[in-house]
């Protein structure tokens, strides 16, 4: 036979096995779509429903700290038993002469500025967004019980675990939320809904049949509520040991390099905007979405801009009913100490300054902040902002499935 036609005789049996290859692949089941299924509507609910036995999670309360624990305890029965705290101190600092606290216009009685936190713009409608202090307001005795502790300055604990990855364990992407509450509530969105996607989270993670190739951090901030504490604690402790080998030669990275950061906070109400009358609508709006936040004037607004875009097509290709948008103004919550040291995204159900500074989730720092306050289609909100994130973060990590039985997980 011919060398020529030896050479294409090896060439078709080569085309062939390539296209073989190629439809096999095609026709594998995606193991992130296999991860997304394994997050449910019923599991976000109770475990929403579980951090709410807590009451508003105060920070510098007993109840805090009974949180803390039990968030511990279920990261550990998830399989994701690697648990570590950081510990700090907080001392309550003393506020201005003129009452301004944090977050800027919009609380306290300051005027509104046309624009709002983050420097979004705010426009239509204005209604209020203010913490309650009152515990009178709140009309279920037994919550008002729970809730009346008052906050002790002093030592504060958040817990963290880790994916360690197999192949790049020395870099990592942090998924957090934050755990504490104020407003004399139950802390159910905020933020328990985002406390609850990041566990729900770190469930399916730790799977025994999933490995990543790169480090995921699930972290449960505590102290946001008093101006991102937590969050300031970790990046402050942690962010000169990234990618630092320890003991050298061991393999082990106590602190991977950050690759990214993803906060969730406040991922469930999305009724639109305030009526002219001030009333809102009772039902999640058609037009509902996901909202990706980045920091437009942060050191790496350009890199966090590429990766929001890397979670909108997640959200196209995983999430089950709401579309996911991105905007520039991310502000108000534990991503911020992170933004000049990596890039970072904010989640939440609205854009945080020109919405919810606008007024749009009336339940926010409020007594109404209960879990029976919220319908399927909140939390199905919150549902998809969860299937969103594992989508991207499974992606990002080269996330894959093994053989290994499932565990019942």
């Amino acid at each position: 036979m011919r060398p020529s036609v030896i050479a294409s005789l090896c060439l078709f049996i080569s085309l062939n096995q390539t296209n073989v290859v190629s439809a096999q692949q095609a026709d594998a089941p995606d193991p992130l779509a296999t991860m997304v299924g394994r997050l449910g509507l019923e599991r976000y609910k109770a475990t929403i429903k579980g951090l709410t036995q807590f009451g508003d999670r105060r920070q510098g309360t007993d109840r805090n700290r009974a949180a803390v624990d039990w968030i511990e305890a279920q990261l550990k029965s998830y399989g994701c038993t690697n648990t570590e705290r950081i510990i700090f101190t907080y001392t309550t600092p003393e506020r201005p002469a003129n009452g301004a606290g944090r977050g800027g216009a919009g609380r306290g009685g300051q005027a509104q500025s046309p624009l709002g936190p983050g420097g979004a713009r705010r426009r239509g409608v204005r209604g209020t967004d203010t913490v309650n202090n009152d515990p009178m307001k709140q009309p279920d005795e037994k919550l008002r019980a729970l809730n009346s502790q008052p906050s002790v300055d002093g030592e504060r604990q958040e817990v963290y675990c880790t994916k360690i990855g197999t192949t790049h364990p020395e870099e990592m992407y942090i998924v957090a939320g934050h755990m504490d509450g104020i407003g004399w509530c139950e802390a159910a969105n905020d933020d328990g809904s985002g406390t609850a996607l990041v566990m729900e989270l770190a469930r399916v993670f730790s799977s025994p049949d999933v490995q990543t190739d790169r480090s995921i951090r699930f972290a449960l901030w505590n102290n946001e509520e008093t101006g991102l504490s937590g969050a300031r604690a970790y990046a402050d402790q942690r962010k000169d040991l990234q990618g630092k080998e320890s003991p050298a030669g061991s393999g082990k990275y106590p602190e991977p390099k950050w690759l990214g950061m993803i906060q969730h906070d406040m991922m469930m109400f999305d009724h639109g905007a305030p009526h002219k009358d001030g009333t809102m609508s009772k039902e999640q709006r058609p037009e509902a979405d996901v909202n990706v936040e980045y920091q437009l004037t942060s050191k790496f607004a350009d890199e966090a801009m590429l990766l929001a875009h890397k979670f909108q097509l997640a959200n196209e290709k995983y999430a089950t009913d709401y579309p996911a948008n991105i905007g520039p103004h991310m502000t108000n919550t534990d991503s911020t100490p992170f933004m000049d040291l990596v890039p970072s995204l904010s989640f939440r159900e609205n854009e945080r300054g020109a919405q919810i500074g606008n007024g749009w989730d009336p339940h926010h720092h409020q007594p109404t902040d209960v879990y029976t306050t919220f319908t399927d289609d909140d939390f199905r909100l919150g549902l998809n902002a969860a299937q969103t994130t594992l989508g991207a973060i499974g992606q990002l990590t080269g996330a894959k499935l093994t053989t290994k039985a499932a565990s019942g997980n």
